[in-house]
């Protein structure tokens, strides 16, 4: 499903170069539940957005279901991603003037097809039919990112990024939500990639996948 080759991406920090990415190669198969771990500051991150085609690499190919994503031009790229690919931010990042429904409507209009029906569909399959008219600061934060994931699977993407998804959750919340994601890649075949700190959360995945020294090794 996702194949990496020869990913570089670097920094300029003051007068210092820092290479974040040196050389990655990866391959996850189509349903696989990937989890990228490390330290603070070890490209996560930046290999998640380079991943989902949001953070172009200096250098290097990464095929998406057998299209190259970098290989397409910014408005086709945009509905590749649009198409196929789902994206949950750690801080949600909902527009704070829609409701919990019309924030999941948005992958929909912006593809064109009927937003309400795909968004109430997903809402209720992440628990939250209830609170669909209302605003996301009337939701507790287990809620805004249940919004958050409702968004990102709406349109039923091939493969569903999620960067620290439960980083801003206690860890009952945390439980629920990871227990959420792992269960709706499983019953959609999507393939999931995501980003954590905890390493008993990264447990639950398929294959655990450290980044060190700009590299990745597999546990």
């Amino acid at each position: 499903m996702i194949e990496a080759h020869n990913l570089h991406r670097s920094y300029q920090v003051g007068k210092k170069l820092v290479e974040v990415l040196h050389g990655i190669e990866l391959s996850i198969d189509k349903g696989e539940r990937v989890f990228l771990c490390g330290p603070s500051g070890a490209g996560k991150t930046t290999l998640l957005y380079t991943l989902a085609g949001l953070e172009r690499p200096q250098q290097g190919s990464i095929s998406i279901a057998g299209t190259d994503l970098y290989a397409l031009n910014a408005k086709k790229q945009a509905a590749f991603r649009n198409a196929n690919i789902g994206y949950i931010f750690q801080n949600y990042l909902l527009l704070p003037e829609l409701t919990a429904l019309e924030n999941v409507m948005v992958p929909g209009a912006i593809g064109g097809s009927d937003a309400s029906e795909k968004a109430k569909e997903a809402l209720e399959r992440v628990g939250l039919s209830a609170r669909a008219e209302h605003l996301p600061a009337e939701l507790s934060g287990g809620e805004q990112q249940r919004v958050a994931i409702a968004r990102a699977v709406a349109n039923r993407p091939a493969v569903l990024f999620a960067d620290e998804p439960t980083g801003n959750l206690d860890s009952r919340n945390s439980g629920e939500v990871m227990e959420l994601l792992l269960g709706l890649a499983t019953e959609s075949g999507t393939t999931l990639v995501v980003v954590t700190h905890d390493p008993a959360l990264a447990e639950r995945g398929d294959r655990q996948l450290i980044i060190k020294d700009g590299n990745i090794q597999s546990l």
